[in-house]
C-alpha cells in the first residue's frame, strides 16, 4: 500500500488458498504451474486487473489480492470471487482446485510441504534453515491480511491503538480452523494456535502476538525493529532476513507502505464472506479510532494482559468465547452482562458501527455468521463427528462454496 492515504481512505485485502487435487483433495505444489498458465512464464506474482496473485514459501498456496490500495470495498467480493473463477478454470486441466478455510483440515506439512523454488528461494531456504519450515505454523496456514494506510505518526498511533484492542476478539469472528490432522483439536481456530508458536526458536519475532503499545515509527524501530535485528543476526550471518518482514505479530507495521496488516483472520469459505468479516472489523476500528463507540476510555493505554487472554479463549471458543474483563468491554461500548459471550458482542458491534455503510449482501452474510456461528463451528456441526478421510465430502463441499461464491449453512 503507497502511501499518501489517510486513514480509511484505502484498504488491502489478501487471501490465501490451499491449491488441491479436484478428488482426493490432497495439496498439490503446483502454484507455479498456475501462475505460469496465467502470465505466461514462471513468475513468484502475476497482476490480473483488479487483482494480483503470487506465491510465498509453499508451492501449494496462492494468494489473491488487491492490485494495489482499493478505494473501498465496493466490487472487491466480485473481483476476488471472479479471481476465484479464473484461478479454478486454470487448475481444472492439472486436476486440481482451490480450496477454502485457514488450515488443509488432514495435510502431513512434514511429508507434504515444497518450498517455492524459483526467485527468493534462497530466503524460504533460511526460513527453512532457521525455523524448520515442516510443521504446520508454516507449512498449512492460509489466512486474510487486511492493509489499512495511515499517514504520519499521529494517525499510525491511533490506528495501531486501535487495531491492538480489537485483535483478540477477531477469532470469535473469522475461526475457520478445527481440524488438525483429521480430527477435531477441541480447539476453533489452529492456525492461530500454530502462528502463536511457529517462530519460537526466536521468540520475539510473534512475541504474544499482540503487539506493543507503540506510538510513532521511532518508537518502533527501538522497541520491536532493533530487538528483531538483534535477535535474528546470530541465525542470519550473511544478513538476508529483514526486520521489517520477520515480524509476525498479529499487526505488523509496514512503514514502508504507510499501512498496518492485521494478520489474525482466518480466510472463510468464499470471497463475499472474507469482504464482510473486513468490513465488520473496519467499521469497528473506525469507531474506536473516532471515539464513538460510547466506551469510558480510549484504545491508548489498554493494558496487555487482559488482551492476551482475551485473545487466548478467542483462539479456542471463536464466538462463544465467554469475555468478563469489565474494563475491555466498557471501552467497546458494550452495555449488556457481563460475561458477555464473544458472538453477542460482535453483533452489538455490528449494529453500532455498519450502519448504512455495509457493502450489497455483507449484512446478510453477517446475520448467517451471527445466528449459525462461525465458520469453525458450522464445518464441526456439518462434521458431526466425521474424521480423517470422512471429512473428504464435507471439504469438497467447502470447495463448492469458494467455487460457487456462497456461505457454508450449519442447518
Amino acid at each position: 500500500m503507497s502511501a499518501p492515504f489517510r486513514l480509511f481512505e484505502a484498504v488491502g485485502i489478501e487471501l490465501e488458498y490451499a491449491i488441491v487435487d479436484r478428488t482426493s483433495l490432497a495439496v498439490r505444489p503446483i502454484a507455479d504451474r498456475l501462475l505460469e498458465a496465467a502470465s505466461g512464464r514462471i513468475t513468484g506474482e502475476t497482476l490480473r486487473g483488479a487483482l494480483a496473485w503470487s506465491n510465498e514459501l509453499a508451492l501449494h498456496l496462492v494468494e489473491l489480492k488487491t492490485n494495489g490500495p482499493a478505494p473501498g470495498f465496493a466490487g472487491l467480493a466480485a473481483a476476488f470471487q471472479a479471481g476465484v473463477a479464473e484461478a479454478n478454470e486454470l487448475l481444472e486441466p492439472m486436476g486440481a482446485r482451490l480450496m477454502p478455510t485457514a488450515m488443509h483440515p488432514w495435510m502431513d506439512p512434514a511429508a507434504e510441504l515444497v518450498l517455492w523454488p524459483h526467485e527468493y528461494a534462497e530466503v524460504y531456504a533460511v526460513f527453512d534453515r532457521i525455523f524448520g519450515c515442516r510443521e504446520h505454523g508454516w507449512a498449512n496456514v492460509q489466512s486474510m491480511h487486511l492493509n489499512l494506510p495511515f499517514d504520519g505518526d499521529a494517525e499510525f498511533a491511533r490506528l495501531h491503538a486501535a487495531i491492538r484492542v480489537l485483535l483478540p476478539i477477531l477469532p470469535a469472528l473469522a475461526a475457520s480452523s478445527p481440524f488438525v490432522g483429521g480430527r477435531a483439536t477441541g480447539l476453533l481456530d489452529n492456525r492461530l494456535e500454530f502462528y502463536r508458536s511457529h517462530t519460537r526458536r526466536i521468540p520475539s519475532l510473534v512475541a504474544d502476538v499482540i503487539p506493543e503499545e507503540v506510538f510513532d515509527r521511532a518508537g518502533y524501530e527501538e522497541r520491536i525493529f532493533a530487538r528483531l535485528r538483534a535477535d535474528i543476526a546470530p541465525h542470519d550471518p550473511e544478513g538476508v532476513m529483514q526486520p521489517e518482514w520477520m515480524n509476525a505479530r498479529g499487526a505488523i507495521a509496514r512503514f514502508d507502505r504507510g499501512a498496518i496488516e492485521i494478520r489474525l483472520l482466518d480466510v472463510q469459505e468464499c470471497p463475499s464472506a472474507d469482504l464482510a468479516l473486513a468490513g465488520a472489523v473496519v467499521g469497528v476500528l473506525r469507531a474506536l479510532v473516532e471515539g464513538t463507540l460510547a466506551g469510558a476510555g480510549a484504545p491508548r493505554g489498554f493494558p496487555h494482559a487482559p488482551l492476551a487472554a482475551i485473545l487466548r479463549d478467542a483462539t479456542a471458543h471463536g464466538d462463544e468465547a465467554r469475555i468478563a474483563d469489565a474494563g475491555y468491554l466498557e471501552l467497546l461500548g458494550w452495555k449488556g452482562r457481563v460475561p458477555c459471550r464473544a458472538g453477542d458482542l460482535w453483533r452489538d458491534l455490528s449494529e453500532r458501527t455498519l450502519a448504512g455503510r455495509c457493502e450489497a449482501g455483507a449484512e446478510a452474510v453477517l446475520e448467517v455468521i451471527f445466528r449459525e456461528g462461525c465458520l469453525a463451528r458450522r464445518i464441526l456441526r456439518c462434521a458431526d463427528g466425521a474424521e480423517g478421510e470422512e471429512l473428504r465430502e464435507l471439504y469438497t463441499e467447502l470447495c463448492r462454496c469458494l467455487a460457487e461464491g456462497r456461505l457454508l449453512r450449519a442447518g
